[in-house]
């Protein structure tokens, strides 16, 4: 495995860089001082909000390029940049279709701030390790002053068996994706990490030898294509494991640093 010629360094966040308590390494911020040193450069490409990726990385921010909301949103060379956003008239569809689904727990993605209409202490308590910026609402089809980016759905048992089957009506016009065990993305049928990732690789001119990808779970199933050396972490979903090159252990255990430390070393 040849990591010499490495210029570009891609992780999802949950599942991948961030261990189980949802936190950055002391390991990972003293090499992304060293990927810095070597012109390397780094990407967060997440399913959350811009604001809680900024408030993962603090001063760090301002040297990485972040790609929030599965690609809806961008921020690259100081400048952030909408690539893809829902109708007030589509998400509207999606919230009335939701809330036939026993279970679910619908967040409402925009710009400013997610939106919730439920105070339920439990959900909120989960809602706050994803989002930063979040407002309780009455009713979210009130909701007009912002740019919808997605539709998060939540499930304490499973999305990927208690919600998908019932969205098979929105699946053929948006982008519908299980993005963890209890997480589903509702999307702009475009947006995908993997778009707004090309995007940078054309900006910076680095190719797909010469990057490095992590992911876990199916929101990363294009971005692994677009790099040679993509690594499904050990607790990754079956199709993440099939679809990447490498392997490296789970996210419990440091995966992704075990790797750039190799990286560091060439």
């Amino acid at each position: 495995m040849n990591l010499a010629n490495i210029k570009l360094v891609v992780s999802d966040m949950d599942g991948t860089l961030l261990n189980p308590k949802g936190e950055i390494s002391a390991r990972f911020l003293n090499q992304f001082q060293e990927l810095q040193k070597k012109n390397i450069h780094f990407v967060a490409a997440s399913g959350r909000q811009y604001q809680s990726i900024v408030e993962k990385f603090g001063d760090m921010k301002d040297q990485l390029t972040i790609i929030a909301e599965n690609g809806g949103l961008i921020r690259f060379n100081h400048i952030e940049r909408i690539l893809f956003e829902l109708s007030n008239k589509v998400a509207l569809r999606a919230i009335k279709k939701l809330r036939t689904i026993k279970g679910s727990y619908i967040v409402l993605c925009a710009r400013k701030s997610a939106y919730i209409e439920t105070d339920d202490p439990v959900f909120v308590s989960k809602l706050r390790q994803y989002y930063t910026a979040y407002t309780i609402v009455d009713d979210l089809s009130a909701v007009t002053d912002d740019n919808f980016l997605k539709i998060a759905v939540y499930h304490f048992e499973s999305t990927e068996e208690q919600v998908l089957p019932h969205l098979e009506d929105l699946s053929k016009d948006l982008k519908v994706v299980v993005s963890g065990q209890n997480w589903l993305d509702i999307s702009h049928p475009e947006v995908d990490k993997s778009m707004a990732l090309a995007l940078v690789q054309k900006k910076l001119g680095i190719g797909y030898e010469e990057t490095m990808v992590f992911g876990d779970y199916n929101n990363d199933l294009k971005m692994m294509g677009l790099g040679y050396f993509s690594f499904a972490m050990d607790n990754a979903h079956q199709n993440i494991k099939n679809t990447a090159r490498f392997k490296t252990r789970s996210n419990a255990e440091e995966g992704v640093e075990d790797i750039l430390d190799k990286l560091l070393q060439k």
